[in-house]
């Protein structure tokens, strides 16, 4: 028992474009075009994963195509990013930077910058519509060439001050050599955009330190493995380097047995600061709430570690001061209130 967590002001840092799409959704846009999805995407979801090799890669990574799929219009794109906005302020967010790879959905949309231009539209759209404050990470996609991240840096660039506030690269950590994406990492930065690329979870501290030291990383999508390295832990604390931690998609993955051995009690001893986030909903079943709500099961936080943890959020990220000064005011409020119920 404790405070309710969806009323906890939160910033959600690493939500993907595809995978927060509500389940219901994908039915009913597969429905409507005739698109047969695989079992774990409708009788056996939320699917059961794992990554722990190329194959169970490659299965996670079919499943996340197919979903793509079924968004064949602009007006499926203007419904996942709104319904991903109602579901963080139901949720308790504040603040939402949704990540996309522009490349994956181009060909259908008449290119990366029409695309670009499309999701920020939908992006203005529902955050007028919600009051949930928004903007876009352009990630590049680590399995293609490293020419094509530096496209995709260029496109992010463009819209640098304009929706857009990082660049990340995501997809199978294992593959490709991340010192070659240094260069598109290097545009981003004369932009200045947050560097986010995804680091520490298929792999370990040494694929963090690469992170680090050729891309600039200024925050790491998931870095949880840095918890096997106290020296690296120290540096990230030192130059504070914030981790994207996504506590049910590492257990589904098979980084972890269980949500008890996520690491996150080591990474705040270390003094890291951490930003929880829920990834892929889709292919997960958990959104933002319930990564707060397995890591208090799991570790015992109390409602004052809880309450640290969204203000780490809100500092890791671009948000504007009012948003951020609004939000640590209505944090202290919620942990001020002596009521408490259930989550």
């Amino acid at each position: 028992m404790g405070r309710d967590l969806r009323a906890l002001p939160k910033a959600h840092l690493h939500l993907h474009f595809t995978g927060s799409m509500r389940h219901t959704t994908l039915l009913e846009l597969a429905e409507r075009d005739g698109i047969a999805l695989p079992g774990p995407l409708v009788t056996d979801w939320p699917p059961q994963l794992s990554a722990a090799d190329e194959k169970g890669w490659f299965r996670f990574q079919r499943l996340y195509d197919v979903a793509r799929s079924v968004l064949r219009t602009e007006g499926d794109v203007r419904r996942l990013v709104r319904e991903a906005a109602e579901d963080d302020v139901a949720d308790g967010g504040r603040w939402l930077e949704i990540q996309v790879d522009p490349s994956g959905y181009a060909a259908r949309f008449g290119g990366i910058t029409a695309f670009t231009d499309l999701v920020l539209d939908a992006v203005r759209e529902a955050s007028a519509e919600t009051g949930l404050g928004m903007a876009v990470v352009v990630a590049a996609n680590r399995t293609r060439h490293p020419l094509d991240a530096r496209t995709l840096a260029r496109l992010a660039a463009q819209y640098a001050g304009r929706g857009v506030v990082g660049f990340g690269l995501s997809n199978d950590e294992r593959r490709g050599r991340t010192d070659e994406f240094g260069p598109a990492f290097a545009i981003a930065e004369r932009a200045g955009l947050l560097l986010v690329p995804h680091g520490g979870e298929l792999r370990g501290p040494a694929h963090v330190h690469t992170c680090l030291d050729a891309l600039h990383a200024d925050r790491l999508g998931h870095g949880v493995r840095a918890s096997e390295d106290p020296a690296l832990l120290e540096r990230i604390a030192a130059a504070g380097v914030a981790l994207e931690v996504c506590p049910v998609s590492n257990v589904a993955l098979g980084v972890y047995s269980d949500l008890t051995s996520v690491p996150l009690p080591t990474l705040l001893e270390a003094g890291v600061t951490v930003a929880l986030g829920a990834d892929d909903p889709l292919l997960f079943g958990s959104r933002l709430a319930g990564q707060y709500a397995t890591m208090r099961a799991a570790h015992e936080l109390d409602d004052a570690d809880l309450a640290e943890l969204a203000r780490m959020s809100f500092r890791a990220s671009s948000a504007p001061s009012d948003v951020v000064a609004a939000a640590m005011r209505d944090i202290d409020a919620w942990l001020a209130e002596e009521g408490r119920s259930e989550t």
